[in-house]
């Protein structure tokens, strides 16, 4: 019996891959932010989405209730805040981990690109 192969994705160059037009962020609450997603990757049970999302400098609110992500920024600088006031600042070649249930805010200082996994609960 031959062994079943499974197919291997590559992605190159993600600090400049094409990600797709811009539109409004929905969860913006400061500055006329913009962004861009484009996913490379996903499961075929729909809860893992890999991909490079881009947004633009301004503030906006996040909520991982139902999911929990990783994050490694590939360019800009942003500062998280969770919701109890908590801040980490964050830029190029940082990795951030936002478990299931995290709240908070994300100020972008400058246009940023990161490459994110989102796990969705089952």
């Amino acid at each position: 019996m031959e062994p079943k192969l499974i197919d291997l994705s590559t992605f190159h160059d993600l600090a400049t891959a094409d990600i797709g037009a811009f539109s409004p962020k929905p969860t913006s609450i400061e500055g006329d932010q913009v962004e861009a997603v484009r996913s490379f990757f996903q499961s075929p049970d729909g809860t893992v989405d890999i991909g490079i999302w881009e947004c633009t400098p301004g503030r906006f609110t996040a909520d991982r209730s139902g999911s929990s992500e990783i994050c490694h920024i590939i360019s800009g600088r942003v500062e998280v805040a969770r919701a109890d006031g908590e801040r980490r600042e964050l830029g190029p070649g940082d990795l951030l981990v936002l478990p299931q249930g995290w709240k908070g805010e994300w100020l972008i200082r400058e246009t940023t690109r990161k490459l994110y996994m989102i796990q969705s609960a089952p």
